[in-house]
Order: C-alpha cells, then structure tokens, then sequence
C-alpha cells in the first residue's frame, strides 16, 4: 500500500543537537515512502552534521541561512510549498521558539509562516526537558495541535541516561504519516486496548501479567498513519503515547471495560490486544497487608470478559481479538473466534524466549471468521501489526 507520503512535499527542520545524526536516517526513510524533502538546518545543526548529507539523501539543495539569495522569499516559498513539516531533533530553544512565535532564524520565520500539521520530536538533557519552562512549552504546542513525539528515556549526552532521547527515526514516520492523514483508513474510528491490567491485592501489591503494552501499541500506531482516529485504552506500560492517537489511561480490568464501554459504540473497528486478567482478588485491601500475619489468603474470581461481551453486541463493528497460548496455539485460538464472535483472531505463542510478551517479535497466526487465515509464523510487531490492519481495513470498506 503506497504511504500517505507519497508525492507530498516535507519540511525538515533539523536543530543543533546530538541527535541531528539520526535525521539522515529520517530523510532516508521520508525518500524511500514516496515523499519530496526540504530540509532546513539551524547554525548549531551544523556543528553536528554536514548540509552535504541531507543534499545526497533528499536530492535536494539544503537551507541553512535566512537570507540566502533565491527568486523568491524563502522561507515564505518553503511554508507554503510544504504539506507536512517536522523538527527533528527539537531542541529546547527550538520548542521555546515555537511556543513564543519568535522568527530569528530561516527555521523559525518558516514555521511561523507555516500553517499544515507540525510534527515535533524533542530532544534535550533530561534536566531541560523537566524544566518547567520546557514542560510549558510543550504543553502550548500541543494544546495548538501539534503532534509531539518522545521524548524517550535512553542514553544522553555527557554519558548520562534519562528522559530528553529522540524517538527512532521509524517512529517519526509513523507521526508524519498520521499528521498528513488521508490513508485506507481516513474517516474510521479505530478503538485499540493494550498492555496488562492490574488487579489490586492490596494497597501496594496486584495480581498481574508480563504483557508489556508493545503490540497494541504498534497497531494504534498503524492504524494512526492510515488515517484513521484511534483511541488507545492503555493498561499500565511504560510506553510514549503513539503518535496521532488519543490515549486513556486504565489500570484494572473493571476500569478498561468502562473506558472501553464509553467509546466502543463509535467504533469502527475494536482491537483487543490487552492482556486483561481473568481473575481478580474477591476483597482487596485498601491498607498494606502485614507479612508478620504470614500468607495471606487471596480470593480470586472472574472478571467480565469484555471482548466476548462486544461479540454478543457487535453491531456493525470489526472484532479482533488476541489469544496468547503455550500450546495447541492456533485450535485454541479458533476456538475463541468463534466462541466470542470475532472477525478476526490473532493466536500468539508465548511461553518461550525470543517471542511474545516485551519481545521484539511475535509467533503467530492471524485466523479469520472466512477462512482466508494467514499461517502461523515470525513477525517483528511492527509487521505484525501492519497485517493486522491491512485485513482490519479491508473488512471495515465491505
């Protein structure tokens, strides 16, 4: 499927940080999806890397001082020729910058100009980005509509590690694929559950499991580029926001069936991919239980099944649900596409190193109401999560 990319101008605005390096790699990748790139550099992104570089990559001339002599005004022309612009790395006097309409530079005076979607992606010291400056900052550009990007916790200048990294040049695509919209999936309403539920055994301690929140995250993220509005149920995970989508927040499985319940009549499509739990504690406790009063005993019972719940309703939605099993993967997890009522069924192995659960990749198996299954095998969650939503897509236009 061609990216929404494909024949759009983008504006790259590279800012003086460590992180400028990986902005090759973006252009690269903005390239290789179809797109015509501009990019702008400030005085400090050179002192990081050459203009020679992105002038190999993009094909085109690089711009790097406000009055360079051209035909035209620059960065008026640069403004109004762009269908989607993206700062990466954004420094934290870039973002200040942006937040005050402060125009003393060719970056800054075309994104003052400017007036398509914007697409951020910070990076700075950790020190910086807690700032409470910073913090305001960042919040003003968003409450404008800008779709921000990471930061992410990793390793930092000065051999430091924290909060400040730029998100991976793979994930930015995703943004500005979301932020230019217009894919498969334009105008459809995607709801998408992730991560684990916490069942509370007592005020500090919860019955829980391993699911890290990865694979539901990559496919709001999927779902974002291709046009689509998606809202992300989230369990517990320590994961950024994907980009384009609008995320809330639960943490046990009574709080994800009521977030689910407020949005999924909406819903052009619901993916289940949390992990949510079967059981629960009976009688939590509100204070911390003593371990002097020795083991105590835990009275679990069932939770609501909140996918099979929406199988007995499903209206004109597309069900996907997600079954992670030891063994006899894909005859369990054909049995639960027809005991819930679903559409579609992805059946994970788990249980074994290397895939599932906070791994890189995935053993699985998408099975289909229709038949038309595609056979069990390795998938990183990206690609995985790309099939999901091709089949989601194509379902969703029947």
């Amino acid at each position: 499927m061609a990216s929404p990319l494909q024949g759009r101008s983008v504006l790259l605005g590279v800012t003086g940080g460590i992180a400028a390096y990986k902005s090759a790699t973006l252009a690269r990748l903005l390239r290789e999806r179809g797109a015509d790139v501009h990019v702008v550099m400030t005085e400090g992104a050179t002192r990081f890397i050459g203009p020679d570089t992105f002038a190999a990559l993009t094909g085109n001339p690089v711009h790097t001082g406000l009055f360079e002599q051209t035909e035209s005004v620059l960065h008026v022309r640069l403004a109004r020729e762009a269908h989607v612009a993206v700062v990466a790395p954004a420094t934290a006097n870039v973002i200040a910058k942006l937040a005050l309409g402060l125009a003393d530079d060719l970056l800054s005076s075309a994104l003052l100009e400017y007036r398509g979607p914007l697409v951020v992606a910070p990076a700075m010291h950790s020190g910086m980005h807690a700032a409470p400056a910073t913090q305001t900052n960042l919040e003003t550009l968003r409450a404008r509509g800008v779709s921000l990007v990471g930061p992410v916790e990793g390793p930092l200048a000065a051999g430091d590690t924290g909060m400040g990294r730029m998100s991976e040049p793979e994930e930015i695509v995703v943004a500005i694929e979301a932020a230019v919209g217009a894919g498969d999936l334009a105008g459809r309403h995607v709801l998408v559950t992730a991560g684990p539920t916490h069942e509370p055994i007592d005020a500090v301690r919860f019955v829980g499991n391993r699911s890290s929140g990865r694979m539901g995250y990559a496919i709001a993220s999927e779902a974002a580029a291709r046009g689509a509005a998606v809202t992300l149920v989230s369990g517990p995970t320590h994961l950024p926001d994907p980009p384009g989508a609008r995320v809330v927040r639960v943490e046990t499985a009574a709080e994800m069936r009521a977030a689910v319940g407020l949005v999924a009549e909406d819903a052009d499509a619901v993916v289940m991919a949390a992990a949510v739990a079967d059981f629960r504690p009976a009688d939590p406790s509100t204070a911390k239980l003593k371990k002097d009063a020795g083991p105590p005993e835990v009275r679990l019972e069932p939770v609501a099944d909140i996918l099979r719940e929406l199988g007995e309703r499903r209206g004109h939605r597309v069900l996907v649900g997600f079954a992670a099993e030891t063994s006899d993967v894909e005859a369990a997890g054909r049995a639960k596409l027809e005991g819930k009522n679903l559409d579609l069924l992805v059946a994970n192995e788990v249980g074994r190193p290397g895939t599932g659960f906070d791994a890189e990749t995935n053993r699985a198996a998408i099975l289909s109401r229709a038949g038309d299954d595609q056979p069990m095998r390795d998938w990183t969650k990206r690609e995985l999560a790309a099939a999901i939503v091709d089949r989601l897509a194509k379902l969703i236009s029947r």
